[in-house]
């Protein structure tokens, strides 16, 4: 139901009163927009003005808003238990069944589950858990996080450290020592005359190995391609260069899949996309659509066994959360049968041909995209006029420095699709 005027101005009031935003200038409130219902991949305002969503919020819903099914599993579940601790050897149902479920969708070897609330908190469990392994196998020294400048990992302590956004970084400081940066993996700005991207980064991280010594490495940690970085897919061969450099040197492989996994990309996870293998992924977001907080670090065998007969004393209040593993299960089960991992693939080349057409205006730098992932990178600064020039024309997406990125929903319909990219086409050509 709209908001009526005087209830509408009252939370907009309150709003700037007495909420701080996450990113928001202290003191200085912005005007809020308040999402007052949603449904599939639309939203509506307070005032009952419609929008697109072309960034699931953030990044999150792969299944769409308002989904029934999964608001009448949250409620049966919470009727039968609505949480007790998993710690020690606490367990329940629905958690113990998704974890099966998510061994079988992920890549092989990936066989046990630990769970967090969201992704920040998995990247800090990823990064204990490869320093508690190297400790475990008598190689104490190995503590070291190989990270990429324009990756974001999180705002928890370990995760901001791997996170190379210095906009991130100001004022937080000392940050978490014992994460080093290699360039971001953009392979048209790194690409040269003589030399491929690829070379160049692979050349870079053999020289970083040799300089920090590789018996202080303990694993390398990055996203399938960049999200919040620009939606910068990695330049051919890439990943599978990394893989051999990393294991030649015995350093794990830690995969930010926090945006990528659950059909993002139209796989299960971005690792089969680009064919990584790694010894730990980190999930969350699309794992329950966003319906409820929750986030799963999936461990490989080989990190297992390193860690066998050493007690891992790490866990949150709501590890577990059965509402949120009941949730997981039926939206994973949604993802399946109604095809949306293809659905991804093919819809998401229509949105990125449609976008494609903007690299021949002199103010787009580079369109990219997979699957529903997008980027349109501009020669300016800042994307903000932009991103509030398409939320103008009924999309909402995202400035992240001088790129727009997207990142809708997989239930998109054909035709809000082309929506998407009209309303960003005009933005963009506003400037």
């Amino acid at each position: 139901m709209t908001e009526t005027a005087s209830s509408a101005e009252e939370l907009r009031r309150l709003d700037l009163t007495h909420v701080l935003h996450p990113h928001a200038t202290v003191g200085r409130p912005p005007e809020p927009f308040i999402v007052d219902s949603a449904k599939g991949a639309l939203l509506r305002d307070i005032h009952g003005t419609e929008y697109i969503d072309g960034t699931c919020g953030l990044w999150q819903c792969a299944v769409g808003h308002g989904r029934p099914e999964l608001a009448v599993v949250a409620a049966e579940q919470m009727g039968k238990l609505e949480f007790y601790a998993s710690f020690w050897h606490f367990s329940n149902p629905p958690a113990i069944k998704l974890a099966r479920r998510l061994t079988e969708i992920s890549s092989p070897g990936l066989d046990t589950v630990f769970y967090t609330n969201g992704g920040s908190e998995g990247i800090e469990t990823a990064v204990k858990l490869a320093r508690l392994a190297w400790h475990a196998q008598g190689e104490p020294d190995r503590t070291v996080i190989l990270s990429r400048q324009g990756a974001y990992h999180g705002v928890g302590s370990a995760s901001l450290a791997a996170t190379g956004l210095p906009a991130f970084h100001q004022g937080f400081g000392p940050l978490t020592p014992g994460f080093v940066h290699l360039s971001k993996p953009h392979g048209k700005r790194i690409a040269t005359e003589s030399q491929e991207a690829t070379d160049v980064l692979v050349d870079e991280l053999e020289q970083t190995i040799a300089e920090v010594g590789p018996e202080r490495i303990a694993a390398f940690v990055g996203e399938p391609l960049l999200g919040v970085g620009g939606m910068v897919p990695p330049p051919p061969g890439y990943w599978e260069r990394v893989q051999q450099v990393l294991r030649k040197h015995g350093i794990l492989l830690v995969v930010d899949e926090i945006v990528t996994a659950f059909g993002r990309l139209g796989y299960w996870f971005g690792s089969e996309r680009y064919g990584i293998g790694p010894d730990i992924a980190v999930t969350a977001k699309g794992l329950s659509s966003g319906y409820v907080p929750m986030g799963a670090v999936l461990i490989g065998n080989g990190v297992k066994n390193m860690l066998d007969g050493t007690a891992f004393r790490h866990g949150f209040t709501y590890n577990g959360h059965p509402v949120g593993a009941a949730v997981s299960l039926a939206n994973i089960d949604l993802i399946e049968s109604e095809g949306l991992l293809d659905r991804a693939r093919t819809l998401g080349a229509r949105i990125l041909a449609g976008l494609r057409e903007l690299e021949a205006d002199d103010v787009v730098f580079e369109v990219r995209g997979e699957g529903m992932a997008f980027g349109v990178e501009l020669t300016v600064d800042d994307a903000t006029p932009v991103a509030e020039a398409a939320r103008a024309a009924g999309v909402l997406v995202r400035a992240s420095g001088p790129t727009i990125v997207m990142s809708p929903p997989l239930v998109l319909t054909d035709a809000q699709a082309d929506a998407l990219v009209a309303g960003v086409t005009k933005a963009v050509r506003s400037l």
